[in-house]
C-alpha cells in the first residue's frame, strides 16, 4: 500500500550494530514504507571498526547488514522501499561494493550509492594512537544519492538524524544549504521542516527504545518484543511517530518523550543540517500507537562540524573477588591491602577499587549472601596489567579472607579506548556523494550558519501549594527518566506525566539536589536545562564516565541506569502527586 499523498514513511531497523537482526525483514514485510533505515555506529562501534581494520584494511564496515540484506534486498525492491544506512562505517566504498556484489549474485537489480568525505584520519595532527577520526556529516550527501535515483545509500559517520533529513529532504525538496540573507525568520528556507525531521530522526534512531524499550514505566505495557518505530513525515516537518500494526511494545507521549531526552542537552540541538529547538517541541497522542510531533523550529547550524577521536588509551585488566558472609568490610580491606602490597614494586598508572554490597543477612542462596570487590588497573605496559596483577591475585587464593575466589581466573591485560571530540570548520570536509553512475558530486556546506549559543532559562512554572502533605517515596513513582552517555558526559533526562508533577519537579530536582541524590556527581559540573513544554529537566553530568565507553571508567560505562538509579532515590513527595 503506498504512502497518503504528502507523507513520507520512514522506518527504522537497527539502533546499533548489534541490534536485533530479523528486524529489517520485519520492517520490509509488517507494513507499507517507503525508506528503511538503519543506525550501526556508535561512538565504541567506531573504534572496533577501527580495530578491524588494522587487521585488515578491506575491513571497516558492519558486517551483520549484509547478513541481514541477503534476503532483505529482495523484499525491498519487490515493495519499491528504499534503504539508508550508515554501515559503512570507516569504509563506505567498500560496503557499496560488496552490496552490488550481492545484488548480482541475488539477481537484484538495485542502484547503490554512498557517501564520503567523513574520514579525517589522513589530515593528521589528532595526536598519538588516533585510529579514528569522523566528522559527523549531514544529509544533504544521501538527498542527492537518493534524487540521482539510489535505491541502497550507504554512508560512513553522519549524524543519526541524517538518516531521516537526507531522505525527507530529497522526497519534499528541501533545501540543505539554507537562505542568504541577515535574517532567518524573513528568509527561513526549510529551516523548520529540517529542524522537525531532525526530531523525528532522533525519535527513531534507537530503535525499539521509541516503542516500549528501556522504558521507566515497562510494567504498564507488553514489551517483550517491541515493534521497531517509523515516521510518517509530512511536507512541512511535522510528524507522526508510529509503528507496524501488530507489533509489540507501544508508542505513547512518553516513550517519544523519553527518547526525545536522551542523549541531548539544552534547548538547542545542533547538528550539520539545522540546529533543532526542542523547546519548541509538542507532542500529542493521535490516537492508539501514534504520537504526532509539531511545532518544532529551526535554526541555521553551526559553522564547525563535530570530529568523533578514537584512540588506544593503554591496556587494562579487571579481577572481581568475591566476599561472602560476615565481616565483609574487614575482608575487602585485608584483600586490597594484600593486592597493593603486591604492587607496590611495579604499580599501574591507574588502579581503582570499587565494593558493591550485593550481600544480604541470613541470605539463603550463598549468591545473594556475597558482595564483589571489584579491581581495575590501567597502564601502558601490558606486563604490569597482566602478569603483575594476575600474580598478585592467584598466589593469594590460599592465604587471604575466608571463602577467597573470584568471578574468572585473572588474565593478560587488553586494549581500551578513549573517545575525544574535535571540531573543524565545515568548509575544510570534503563531503561527497558517490552516485550509482560511479560520478562523484560534491556536496556544499550550508550557506548561512550561526554559532552556538545558550538558550535562556525559561520562567519556572507556579510551584505547588505550600504546606501539602508529603510522603518518603522514590522519585520513579512520579517520574520516568533516561539517561545515556557523549563522551566522557553522562545525560539523565527526567519529565513528569502530568502538570502538577512538572511543577513539582521543576522547583525540586535543582541541580544541588541532583548531586545529593547521584553523590558520584558531587563534585563534577552538572548543567541542568528546562523543557516545560516535554514537562522535562534534562541534567549533563560533565566527565562523569572518564574517558569515554571503551575506557570502562565505571561499573555502569555509558550511564544506561544512571536515571533509574535516580528514580530509585527516595524524596519528600506531595501525597496529591501518589
Amino acid at each position: 500500500m503506498p504512502s497518503p499523498p504528502g507523507v513520507l514513511r520512514i522506518g527504522n531497523a537497527s539502533g546499533f550494530y548489534g541490534d536485533r537482526f530479523d528486524a529489517l525483514r520485519e520492517m520490509l514485510t509488517g507494513g507499507p514504507l517507503d525508506v528503511l533505515t538503519g543506525d550501526y555506529l556508535a561512538e565504541l562501534t567506531m573504534l572496533i571498526l577501527g580495530r578491524d581494520r588494522l587487521k585488515n584494511p578491506d575491513a571497516g564496515y558492519a558486517k551483520t547488514f549484509l547478513r541481514q540484506l541477503e534476503e532483505g534486498l529482495g523484499l525491498a525492491h519487490e515493495r519499491g522501499v528504499r534503504i539508508v544506512t550508515n554501515a559503512g562505517g570507516l569504509n563506505p566504498a567498500g560496503l557499496a561494493a560488496a552490496v552490488r556484489a550481492l545484488a548480482e549474485r541475488v539477481s537484484v537489480p538495485v542502484r547503490v550509492a554512498h557517501v564520503e568525505g567523513d574520514d579525517l584520519l589522513a589530515r593528521g595532527g589528532w595526536g598519538d594512537g588516533v585510529l579514528t577520526a569522523n566528522a559527523y556529516l549531514g544529509g544533504a550527501g544521501i538527498a542527492a544519492c537518493l534524487r540521482a535515483g539510489a535505491d541502497v545509500v550507504v554512508t560512513g559517520r553522519v549524524t543519526d538524524a541524517a538518516l531521516v533529513t537526507g531522505p525527507a529532504a530529497a522526497h519534499f525538496g528541501w533545501d540543505l544549504t539554507g537562505p542568504e540573507g541577515p535574517s532567518d525568520r524573513d528568509r527561513p528556507g526549510d529551516l523548520d521542516a529540517l529542524a522537525g525531521a531532525v526530531v523525528a530522526g532522533h525519535v527513531l534512531e534507537c530503535g525499539t527504545q521509541a516503542t516500549g524499550g528501556n522504558y521507566s514505566f515497562f510494567t504498564r505495557h507488553d514489551i517483550r518484543r517491541p515493534g521497531f518505530p517509523l515516521a510518517e513525515i509530512h511536507a512541512d516537518g511535522s510528524a507522526v511517530i508510529t509503528k507496524h500494526d501488530g507489533t509489540g511494545g507501544v508508542v505513547d507521549v512518553g516513550t517519544v518523550t523519553a527518547q526525545l531526552l536522551y542523549e541531548t542537552g539544552g534547548a538547542r540541538y545542533a547538528g550539520p543540517d539545522v540546529t533543532a529547538r526542542l523547546d519548541t517541541v509538542r507532542l500529542d497522542q493521535d490516537g492508539p500507537d501514534r504520537v504526532r510531533i509539531c511545532g518544532v523550529r529551526g535554526e541555521p547550524p553551526p559553522p564547525d562540524l563535530k570530529v568523533g577521536l578514537n584512540r588506544l588509551g593503554g591496556l587494562r585488566n579487571e579481577i572481581v573477588f568475591v566476599l561472602t558472609g560476615l565481616d565483609i568490610d574487614a575482608k575487602a580491606r585485608l584483600v586490597r591491602g594484600q593486592v597493593e602490597d603486591a604492587l607496590a614494586g611495579r604499580r599501574p598508572a591507574e588502579v581503582r577499587w570499587e565494593l558493591a554490597r550485593t550481600d544480604r543477612p541470613d541470605a539463603d542462596t550463598e549468591e545473594t549472601a556475597s558482595a564483589l570487590l571489584r579491581l581495575v588497573v590501567r597502564d601502558s605496559d601490558p606486563e604490569v596489567v597482566g602478569r603483575a596483577v594476575s600474580g598478585a591475585a592467584v598466589e593469594l587464593a590460599l592465604g587471604s579472607y575466608p571463602g577467597f575466589h573470584v568471578t574468572a581466573p585473572p588474565g593478560k591485560g587488553v586494549p581500551y579506548g578513549v573517545f575525544e571530540a574535535a571540531y573543524v570548520d565545515a568548509s575544510e570536509v570534503a563531503h561527497t556523494a558517490v552516485l550509482p553512475d560511479g560520478r562523484r558530486v560534491a556536496v556544499p556546506t550550508p550557506l548561512r550558519t550561526t554559532a552556538l549559543e545558550p538558550v535562556l532559562a525559561p520562567p519556572l512554572p507556579e510551584p505547588l501549594p505550600a504546606g501539602l502533605p508529603t510522603r518518603r517515596a522514590p522519585l520513579g513513582l512520579v517520574v520516568g527518566a533516561r539517561s545515556g552517555d557523549k563522551g566522557g558526559d553522562a545525560n539523565v533526562g527526567v519529565w513528569a506525566r502530568s502538570e502538577d508533577g512538572w511543577r513539582w519537579l521543576a522547583h525540586e530536582l535543582t541541580t544541588d539536589r541532583f548531586r545529593e541524590l547521584i553523590q558520584e556527581s558531587r563534585e563534577l559540573t552538572v548543567v541542568r536545562h528546562l523543557l516545560p513544554r516535554l514537562r522535562a529537566v534534562n541534567f549533563t553530568v560533565e566527565g562523569l564516565l572518564g574517558e569515554g565507553v571503551a575506557a570502562q571508567a565505571r561499573f555502569d560505562p555509558q550511564a544506561k541506569a544512571l536515571g533509574e538509579w535516580l528514580r530509585a532515590r527516595h524524596a519528600d513527595i506531595p501525597e496529591v502527586l501518589l
